[in-house]
């Protein structure tokens, strides 16, 4: 297996995604936020551009359609729901399709969207999309949204973490030096993931908006084994319980 990690948008032009698995990479909030709409049993995520795509859509797919967005940390004027995990519930988005835009976490999930099989993932079901991405023997990229453009501290940690647990699994991985680079991030932060709050700058920001308990949801490990899978335009709920020898070695602490 090659993993391949484009630790900023600035990198996506250059990421290979023909007959890979991809996986997109929001930690605070885009991916985080999805997998929150898909435990509370959405029928599918679609990301679109922008806010007036979310409209066009919302209108051609009818009264169960939920929009929901940001941009810069802020709700959209008009929208069902913002960008908020915990606004994702079974109450509001249950059953029913959710159209989705954000400042950066939408324009890798549509990047991540081109390859053969694509996921989403956050730190709350980083280890069960890792062993998504095992039963679909493939090369992996992961695709880190980044922040305006700019390297996002929690997303590297969140994609180190992944190249952790597939590298465990698969002990002749081969890793490009942003994977090798994600890695040693995952490892250093992996058992303090509540550092992130004070050493990244987005959970500072977001903070300051009066964001922190948006933060501290999105800064907790393994709270769910759903992971979002792109299908027929959009990403759909897909559970990977644990099983077999993958399951011991993906719950070893990194860096252990």
């Amino acid at each position: 297996m090659r993993v391949h990690v484009a630790l900023s948008p600035a990198e996506f032009s250059d990421v290979p995604l023909s007959g890979r698995t991809a996986f997109a990479v929001d930690v605070l909030r885009a991916t985080t936020a999805a997998v929150a709409a898909c435990e509370a049993g959405c029928r599918r995520l679609v990301p679109v551009p922008d806010a007036a795509a979310a409209e066009a859509f919302a209108a051609a797919d009818g009264a169960d359609t939920v929009r929901a967005g940001e941009r810069g940390g802020e709700p959209l004027v008009g929208f069902d729901l913002g960008n908020s995990p915990a606004e994702f519930t079974a109450a509001r988005v249950g059953r029913r399709t959710v159209v989705l835009t954000t400042t950066n976490g939408t324009a890798a999930m549509l990047t991540a969207s081109r390859a053969a099989g694509a996921g989403l993932a956050a730190l709350t079901n980083v280890t069960a999309a890792a062993r998504w991405a095992i039963e679909q023997g493939r090369d992996v990229s992961i695709l880190c949204a980044g922040d305006s453009g700019a390297l996002s501290l929690e997303d590297v940690v969140c994609a180190g973490l992944l190249v952790s647990h597939l590298s465990e699994a698969e002990a002749a991985a081969t890793l490009s030096e942003g994977a090798a680079t994600a890695l040693a991030l995952g490892r250093h932060y992996g058992r303090r993931l509540d550092r992130l709050t004070e050493d990244s700058p987005w959970a500072r920001k977001l903070v300051r908006l009066g964001r922190a308990a948006d933060v501290a949801a999105c800064l907790r490990a393994d709270v769910t084994d759903v992971v979002p899978v792109f299908a027929a335009g959009g990403f759909v709920p897909r559970r990977v319980p644990s099983t077999g020898s993958f399951a011991a070695a993906t719950h070893s602490e990194p860096g252990a």
